[in-house]
């Protein structure tokens, strides 16, 4: 029988694009703009804020992992007076930093990926991991890194569906290229399960960030969509077309720490 975390494997490496699509990219389309990880004047609260402002002592200490601009740790402070920030693109730990002083919070930065770095970070009380994990084909050591540096709790929030499912329609469009649909919030439950650890799932509705103009809109899709510069204007009539939502599907998947997650 295959093992939930194989599945969830699986499921995201049927999101790898075929030789010939990559072969056509003028740059890499797995990219994070960080205006979009950009931290809002004000932070709406949420299930995920709540669930780990629930954890978090006066004078606690946060970890996020992924952290962009630092959404999920900002939320937190207070109560949280020290916030920890992971991340693999030198310019969001910069936000990072530079949004931990404007909140008068002390800050620490490790950039690198998740595990890996995991050796140079510190515990925190609680340790958050909002929009990554679908980044994670390898997804157990990385949540047992999550689960070995929180003192209280660990909050995850994940969409319901895969981030780029939302390109579907674009791919069959450009590419006549079918993607898929999984994994899910309860795949990685499942594997959770497996793994020893009694997870919570919370389901809401909450907003989606989009690029701050059309122009922008049109070049980062046409930069995932593995298309030449040449046929930004086709990206941007196409999406003109399309349907544009406003809010989106979303699951806060956290747990208390208090056992070890199985070896």
């Amino acid at each position: 029988m295959t093992s939930a975390a194989e599945c969830w494997r699986q499921s995201l490496d049927a999101w790898a694009l075929p030789d010939y699509v990559l072969a056509a990219a003028e740059e890499s389309p797995w990219i994070h703009p960080p205006v979009l990880f950009q931290v809002p004047d004000v932070i709406e609260t949420s299930p995920s804020h709540d669930r780990a402002r629930d954890a978090v002592p006066e004078g606690g200490t946060v970890l996020d992992v992924g952290c962009g601009g630092g959404v999920a740790a900002f939320a937190l402070t207070p109560p949280a007076t020290h916030v920890i920030g992971v991340d693999q693109q030198a310019e969001m730990l910069v936000m990072f930093q530079a949004n931990a002083e404007q909140h008068g919070v002390s800050v620490l930065t490790i950039e690198g990926l998740w595990p890996a770095v995991a050796y140079a970070t510190p515990d925190a009380d609680v340790v958050t991991a909002h929009h990554v994990i679908y980044n994670i084909a390898d997804v157990v050591p990385f949540l047992r890194a999550l689960n070995d540096h929180a003192r209280s709790r660990v909050v995850l929030e994940m969409p319901d569906h895969h981030p780029l499912a939302p390109m579907s329609e674009a791919w069959r469009h450009f590419w006549h290229l079918e993607r898929p649909t999984g994994p899910t919030p309860l795949n990685l439950l499942d594997v959770l399960e497996e793994a020893g650890i009694n997870a919570h799932r919370e389901e809401w509705r909450g907003p989606i960030r989009v690029e701050q103009s059309e122009e922008w809109a049109a070049h980062f899709m046409r930069v995932r969509l593995c298309l030449p510069s040449s046929r930004e204007s086709e990206v941007r009539e196409f999406l003109t077309g399309q349907p544009q939502s406003t809010v989106r599907e979303l699951s806060t998947i956290w747990w208390d720490v208090s056992l070890p997650i199985e070896r």
